[in-house]
């Protein structure tokens, strides 16, 4: 793919136009399933590139040399699909990580939100507020530890943006339908669903998650 983006510069050097450069994102780094021996070959690929600057022209056998290209990368810790990263790739990146917040920030985040919105409901569903948010990071904790990334599966990565949503799905109710805290919890067991569940793809995983 690069390859094929690229333009000749001189005898065994491929690169943007002149005076440009070009980003080249990899997304999912450590994705790559590792092979018989332990290798990666796409991340190979890339260390190559890192320690030599290029790869092999397969058809002339001869070595062609990169030029002017920037890698970003993107990657979620190990676990599930996702591998660890050899240190000879890792030593060419800058690393720039987030830690994640503590549930007691997350709590607080969210309850505020929601007990905000439904300040004006009964008392019922206003006391309940706290309940839903401690359900909904439970769960969300338990998806996100069960429910691992894998090369069939790559798009099982949830984040608070799922738990956002679901608190968000719960404000936009009405206090003239939610009218007692058990149309609450079946509210909430619907924005659940329907924010995880419907990502699910194998009857297993969503009978697990009912």
């Amino acid at each position: 793919m690069i390859d094929s983006k690229v333009q000749r510069r001189k005898k065994d050097c491929n690169g943007p136009p002149p005076g440009k450069y070009m980003i080249v994102f990899v997304d999912d780094l450590n994705m790559p399933k590792k092979e018989e021996y332990g290798a990666q070959p796409p991340v190979e690929v890339i260390r190559q590139w890192m320690d030599h600057g290029g790869w092999f022209n397969r058809k002339e056998l001869t070595f062609l040399n990169i030029v002017d290209i920037v890698y970003l990368s993107a990657m979620g810790p190990p676990g599930g699909g996702r591998s660890f990263i050899t240190n000879r790739l890792l030593r060419h990146f800058n690393l720039v990580t987030y830690c994640e917040l503590e549930d007691a920030d997350v709590k607080m985040i969210f309850n505020t939100k929601l007990g905000a919105y439904v300040k004006s409901y009964t008392n019922e569903v206003y006391n309940a507020v706290e309940k839903a948010t401690l359900a909904t990071l439970s769960l969300y904790k338990a998806v996100e530890l069960e429910m691992l990334p894998t090369p069939s599966k790559s798009h099982y990565t949830f984040n608070l943006r799922d738990m956002a949503n679901v608190i968000q799905g719960m404000s936009s109710s009405s206090s003239k339908a939610i009218i007692n805290v058990n149309t609450f919890i079946k509210l909430w067991a619907h924005e659940f669903e329907r924010e995880f569940g419907d990502r699910l793809i194998s009857t297993e995983d969503r009978q697990w998650l009912r």
